[in-house]
């Protein structure tokens, strides 16, 4: 049985502690509501840019090698993501090491020293470089569709920021953003597994009870101009095209996202799924097809991948529009829904098993106010019907919501024909 308990330091900082006594490990990560969309696109990438300092030592260790010899001495291996929304540092710790890491992650976080500042943008921007070719033209898909979903918005700009933002960034702007929000009002810590939660809230009290800060400034709020289909063609030097269908979606909150989650299965979860019968099994013209899904704070979108050789370009984009357009209006058979909810069922199952899972589940939840239970999911998944599924589709998928990215060596008449398509898509809604 899994317990959730929670604290509030007199700061403001929030503690969460998932105990899941059956298991022999621990996984801490402390989150910072502040990502990709609180940059500004003068410093684009900071926030990513900060979450790589943080590793390059601090007042307790000199280098970002005695850091991670410390981690490794209490069973540990922290790590760090950044993402459009928030930060996270996270590592797994041996149960009897809880207090230990918490104070190796008090250290990082408020008492960074941020040496090595042009050796980490060079690292940034070889990892930048990955995703533009000998042009110097974008060729990450999510990239080009978030700027076509969110353009003139933070949301739009990659989370690494660019070439010439990268190498402007100083301690100043990194001081400046660690005052604005690396702040306990804006954190939170989770610790889940093998977890003593009053030994874990002592611990996070002794090291984090003299973090100060007031409140972060608001985010922006992206707009909604789009009224039409739009589509984005680059050329790249490569064997496939890579396509991606990104059509804006739902914030988190919205009661749709439950219906969403089972769309994306019907049509991408796995050897039975629609796209995968479709372009693999009776076409034979992708080796993989996935959808994702993201929800923001106000916004959000679902997205489908798929690489392709450039001769099945158009025959690919009009399989899945296809597919698409069917979720909507057809209401399918009570079978493939049954068989959908079974198998999100066992992965909330398989969920109770990780420690990952449960920190998501309970502290980035908490963290974003909206945290779920296993049996709150399962309920509401249960209770979706066909008639909810087309309605959600038909919201989702609409033309308006469209936004085409192909990267690769496409040809200018299969280009034509990828546009045909998505005119004539427009007007089946």
């Amino acid at each position: 049985m899994l317990n959730c308990s929670k604290k509030v330091l007199p700061n403001g900082l929030r503690l969460v502690a998932v105990e899941m006594p059956h298991l022999h490990s621990a996984e801490i990560a402390v989150y910072i509501r502040a990502g990709g969309r609180n940059d500004t696109f003068e410093k684009a990438g900071i926030s990513h840019f900060l979450e790589h300092m943080l590793f390059r030592g601090s007042s307790e260790f000199a280098s970002n090698l005695e850091l991670e010899i410390a981690f490794e001495a209490i069973g540990g291996s922290v790590n760090a993501a950044t993402d459009e929304e928030t930060t996270c540092y996270f590592s797994r710790i041996h149960p009897g090491e809880i207090p230990r890491g918490i104070e190796l992650f008090s250290s990082m976080l408020l008492r960074p020293t941020l040496p090595g500042i042009d050796i980490e943008k060079r690292i940034i921007t070889e990892e930048a470089l990955e995703d533009i070719n000998e042009r110097g033209d974008e060729t990450n898909p999510n990239n080009l569709s978030s700027r076509l979903l969110w353009p003139d918005h933070p949301l739009g700009m990659p989370t690494i920021g660019y070439l010439n933002t990268i190498a402007a960034i100083e301690e100043k702007d990194l001081r400046d953003h660690l005052r604005r929000y690396y702040i306990p009002s804006n954190a939170l810590i989770v610790a889940a597994g093998k977890v003593e939660p009053e030994r874990f809230f002592t611990a996070c009290a002794d090291a984090f009870s003299g973090w100060e800060g007031g409140h972060p400034p608001v985010a922006e709020e992206p707009k909604n101009a789009q009224r039409e289909p739009q589509t984005l063609f680059v050329k790249d030097s490569d064997s496939q095209v890579n396509l991606q269908l990104a059509f804006r979606g739902f914030a988190r909150k919205d009661p749709r996202i439950m219906a969403l989650r089972l769309i994306r299965r019907m049509l991408c979860g796995g050897g039975s799924s629609r796209l995968h019968l479709t372009l693999r099994e009776k076409l034979g013209i992708v080796y993989s097809v996935d959808a994702s899904l993201a929800a923001y704070e106000e916004t959000g979108a679902f997205a489908i991948e798929l690489a392709t050789a450039p001769e099945n370009l158009p025959l690919a984009v009009s399989e899945v529009l296809k597919e698409v357009h069917n979720i909507a209006f057809n209401p399918g058979t009570a079978e493939e829904l049954k068989r959908v909810k079974e198998g999100y069922f066992y992965d909330l199952e398989y969920s109770r098993d990780s420690t990952y899972e449960m920190q998501v589940r309970y502290g980035w939840g908490e963290l974003m106010g909206m945290v779920r239970t296993l049996e709150e999911d399962r309920a509401e998944a249960e209770a979706i019907d066909a008639a909810q599924i087309m309605a959600t589709a038909r919201d989702l998928f609409a033309p308006a919501n469209l936004n085409l990215v192909a990267v690769g060596p496409w040809k200018a008449a299969a280009r034509r024909e990828v546009e045909r398509a998505v005119k004539q898509y427009a007007k089946l809604f």
